[in-house]
């Protein structure tokens, strides 16, 4: 399928735009399509091609529908029901009910851009002309999303094996026009309510449509997508916050030489080295590690840097491959293949998307570490080079930074636990039809919340090594160091003084690094980081 965005006259008016789904492959869909669609609320439309390709694929599966011989997913129950051929009159029926019966999720809503990428990616799948759904069911499909309904969908209930299957059910729940869903007004209402009010009518599900609307890995995949897009963000955050540490501490940037990195060519680390090098160019404050207490070697958290962080964008690497193979594929079974034959498979197993959801907590919860262990060095008199213990104006009478740094290790202590595989679980569920899961909606859940710790953890260290400098009187930092520190200070995050009440600056902190503005104020003095 080719996907493409484009802006409207109309969209551009709302600062949306439009995502055409067209020609009928499930080939080149990229991962913007995604986050436009979920973050950004563009408009999905349906091309020609997309609308040929799906009657096509209809008219192969009404075609065995008709024939006395049972069909999987046709003309027959489902995983450990397989083996009972459905009668025609029966057939609306049991699409109807595999959507009320597997919409059993359970516990808190998740949120309004995860379901959006479920829905969309879902859509993708459907017109690619391998799922045999009518083209009117797309087309509802794409109207939900366009009206800005949003099922309400739960944190439990997918094993990631035969699909993300309750979260994916409550979204085809809404559809038929049941269930809850949140209204563009943020407003949660019965879905039948939502569809009326927008001119929308219920879907009447036919053969094989109950099922191709459950039956993929659209949840986790899109989950996986977003982590990606915040942790190019977070990596490229994590550089700068490293440099402003490495130059609180007076620490040396020799070890960040291209040709260092050179003879051992990982390319994230030569990325994250090149970053902080270009942060702490023209820096002041580097190079006085053989000052007042000689040291031949900054500490590994310093002097590391690149390497960590750098192995965490190689697996980010990986994870866009990944991504991307998943992203040009059609999750059905059974698939209707381009010879007309309609063949069950396992392609809805989630191994491949969840090893990557889980490889990716595993490297954030190590740059969380790291990024810890520097904070907490700049807390330290006797390893801080000099700097106030905790950093406090008058120590003793002020505590200074020490408590942020226990939550930033509270966080940190969370993501390890985080970072423990849900991939390695797997649970038989369907009287053992369905023996072995691949548990990566679990892996997608936890980590956002990784992400999200990362984000603060990352903030702490922004919000020591900022103070840190600005304690270093009579050294100059580098440009672009001082360009986040003035960003931040104009951001609300107070600068050296006696103690205050520190969570809201915290908070502040928090919002700079996630919504960017940290990348953004070092790169208007190094331009675009790597």
């Amino acid at each position: 399928m080719d996907m493409h965005t484009v802006v409207d006259e109309e969209g551009a008016k709302r600062g949306l735009g439009r995502v055409v789904v067209g020609d009928g492959r499930a080939s080149g869909v990229s991962a913007s399509d995604v986050l436009a669609v979920a973050r950004g609320g563009a408009r999905v439309e349906l091309s020609g091609e997309a609308v040929a390709a799906l009657a096509a694929a209809r008219e192969i599966v009404d075609a065995l529908a008709a024939k006395p011989e049972p069909v999987y997913g046709v003309s027959t129950g489902f995983g450990a029901l397989a083996t009972r051929h459905i009668s025609p009159e029966l057939r609306a029926r049991l699409q109807r009910n595999i959507v009320r019966s597997h919409a059993a999720g359970m516990g808190p809503r998740v949120e309004r851009e995860v379901v959006r990428a479920l829905m969309f990616l879902r859509l993708k799948t459907v017109c690619s002309g391998r799922t045999g759904v009518r083209p009117e069911v797309a087309q509802a499909m794409a109207d939900l999303l366009n009206a800005g309904i949003t099922p309400v969908v739960h944190e439990y209930g997918s094993l990631g094996c035969s699909g993300d299957l309750a979260p994916l059910s409550h979204c085809a729940l809404a559809l038929m026009g049941e269930g809850d869903a949140e209204g563009p007004d943020g407003v949660v209402r019965p879905a039948g309510e939502l569809l009326a009010a927008h001119g929308l009518a219920p879907v009447e599900l036919r053969e094989k449509e109950g099922l191709a609307l459950l039956n993929g890995t659209d949840g986790m995949l899109g989950m996986l997508i977003m982590a990606l897009d915040d942790l190019d963000t977070l990596y490229k955050s994590a550089d700068v916050t490293a440099a402003l540490s490495l130059e609180a501490l007076l620490g040396t940037d020799r070890v960040l030489a291209p040709e260092l990195h050179a003879v051992r060519p990982h390319p994230g680390q030569g990325a994250s080295a090149a970053n902080m090098l270009a942060v702490l160019k023209g820096s002041g404050l580097t190079g006085h590690h053989q000052d007042d207490a000689p040291r031949v070697q900054d500490a590994y958290s310093v002097r590391c840097a690149p390497q960590v962080a750098g192995a965490g964008r190689d697996t980010m690497a990986h994870a866009r491959l990944v991504a991307e193979r998943e992203l040009a594929s059609a999750v059905d079974n059974p698939v209707v293949l381009p010879d007309g034959r309609v063949e069950s498979n396992g392609n809805f197993h989630g191994a491949p998307v969840a090893y990557v959801l889980d490889f990716l907590a595993v490297a954030a919860a190590d740059l969380a570490s790291i990024a810890e262990r520097r904070t907490d060095r700049l807390l330290d008199k006797n390893r801080s080079h000099g700097l106030p213990p905790f950093l406090a104006d008058d120590a003793g009478v002020d505590s200074g930074l020490m408590i942020a740094q226990y939550t930033q290790a509270a966080l940190v202590s969370e993501m390890k636990r985080l970072a423990v595989p849900a991939s390695a679980d797997s649970i038989p569920s369907s009287a053992m039809q369905e023996d072995h899961v691949s548990m990566g909606w679990s892996a997608a859940r936890k980590l956002r919340t990784a992400v999200d710790n990362l984000t603060r953890v990352l903030a702490v260290e922004l919000y020591a090594a900022t103070r840190a400098v600005e304690l270093r009187e009579g050294l100059t930092p580098a440009p672009a160091t001082r360009a986040v520190i003035d960003a931040v200070r104009e951001a609300g995050v107070q600068g050296p003084g006696p103690d205050h009440f520190l969570a809201p600056d915290l908070a502040a902190a928090d919002a700079f690094v996630r919504e960017g503005r940290l990348v953004a104020a070092a790169e208007t003095v190094t331009g675009p980081l790597r």
